[in-house]
């Protein structure tokens, strides 16, 4: 039996209306440190502790929110087209939310417009039934945007990158753009000197030269539903 990717039993509690309120008041406090110069883990902990936030709580507001320094930064990089582009793809990251979101888990929208999830790889993955067509949505809407070449980044560490390399570069054939799939051992620090990058990794999003929005594009195309935990202006 396959088990949902990026979902806990507990989230239902975790997540729940109540739950997201108290979490919205928490991701205000975080923010207002991260604005005074706190990082990101200590601002987290801190007000974590305070609001008795569970795990899987922390981690949700600390993949939404940002510091107001780091949200312009990733505003003035944002591409809002790629035709005849060179893209630069951070593999797992893109394609298990994708998976994340055919499995009907949560996602959550967060402040710098992007869409993240809760699944954690830590160098384990194996591909699910809706791998394929996460993959196939990942080609779909790179090839509406009229790319010219897609180079797709995969962690050479974590299990099963061979297999999910042969599974991309299978379905690629059927596409019209150049189709590059390397397999590295750092590819964070690959993306961070690339345009047109795909990811929704903050550490890339704030070191990359440009980047573009493709979860949030995928997830407005096939009407999924995030979460929102931190409150707007």
């Amino acid at each position: 039996m396959n088990a949902k990717r990026g979902y806990l039993p507990e989230d239902e509690r975790n997540f729940s209306p109540a739950a997201i309120q108290i979490m919205k008041t928490a991701s205000r406090h975080i923010c207002y440190l991260l604005n005074e110069g706190y990082d990101l883990k200590s601002a987290s902990t801190f007000v974590g502790n305070h609001f008795v936030l569970s795990e899987r709580q922390r981690l949700a507001i600390a993949r939404s929110v940002a510091a107001d320094e780091q949200l312009r930064i990733r505003e003035a990089k944002e591409k809002t087209s790629l035709d005849g582009a060179e893209v630069w793809i951070d593999g797992f990251n893109t394609v298990i939310t994708l998976e994340v979101m055919f499995s009907d888990s949560i996602l959550f929208e967060c402040m710098d417009g992007t869409v993240r999830d809760l699944a954690a790889l830590r160098g384990t993955y194996r591909i699910i039934p809706e791998t394929e067509k996460a993959v196939h949505t990942l080609f779909d809407t790179l090839n509406v945007q009229n790319i010219k070449t897609a180079h797709i980044l995969l962690d050479e560490p974590v299990s099963n990158s061979g297999r999910l390399k042969t599974l991309l570069a299978g379905i690629g054939e059927c596409y019209p753009f150049d189709l590059d799939i390397q397999l590295l051992k750092a590819v964070d620090s690959a993306l961070w000197n690339k345009d047109n990058v795909i990811t929704t990794d903050s550490i890339i999003l704030d070191r990359c030269i440009g980047w573009f929005n493709l979860m949030k594009i995928c997830v407005q195309k096939h009407g999924a539903k995030t979460l929102c935990v931190w409150e707007g202006e």
